[in-house]
């Protein structure tokens, strides 16, 4: 078993609680783990990504070569279109369509989403809206995360678990919106796949 993932987006829209909540459903799961994060100008709306490496057997590296990532979780759509050459021809590309427009020449929004659509394996998902729908849009990363959780070799329940694990300190009702915005973001991977 062997998930080699990306997880690309803009400072601020929860790319670290992912990575987080993947770690602990890993962990949890008895399998090995290894991350590398890169902020940039997160602070300022710049991108943040991060290379994360789940196996049932010991990693080497904590990098993923080019066209060897299994799945890229992109919470902007451009950022997912940057890490494309990562990608491996099988891999999965799961990204939010909604834009986060943090710089004066963001290309066309049509454009962006034309070049996800050529790419074989996507789900394109309006995580914003489904974000709103379960509570709060600040959960659009775990919709994000529950769009993605389809194409991982980690058991549901304990990406749930994770979840409870991630959220506990902040009370049973942001668990329990949280929880809703992963179910949901699945719901619409098992329906658009």
């Amino acid at each position: 078993m062997k998930n080699d993932i990306i997880l690309a987006g803009v400072g601020g829209q929860g790319i670290l609680s992912i990575a987080a909540a993947i770690g602990l459903a890993a962990v949890n799961s008895n399998l090995y783990i290894k991350q590398s994060e890169v902020h940039g100008m997160s602070q300022r709306g710049g991108d943040v990504q991060s290379h994360l490496r789940i196996s049932d057997k010991p990693i080497a590296s904590d990098l993923i070569p080019a066209g060897k990532a299994d799945m890229i979780i992109s919470v902007e759509p451009m950022e997912g279109l940057r890490y494309l050459p990562f990608l491996a021809q099988t891999g999965w590309l799961v990204t939010n369509v909604t834009p986060f427009n943090n710089i004066p020449d963001y290309p066309n929004i049509d454009d962006i989403l034309s070049k996800i659509k050529a790419v074989k394996n996507h789900i394109a998902i309006d995580a914003d809206a489904i974000a709103k729908e379960a509570g709060s849009t600040k959960a659009s990363n775990i919709v994000m995360l529950g769009a993605a959780s389809l194409f991982l070799d980690i058991p549901f329940e304990k990406i749930e678990e994770g979840i409870r694990q991630l959220f506990g300190r902040k009370g049973d009702d942001v668990v329990q919106l949280n929880l809703k915005a992963l179910r949901l973001g699945r719901e619409f991977s098992e329906k658009n796949k």
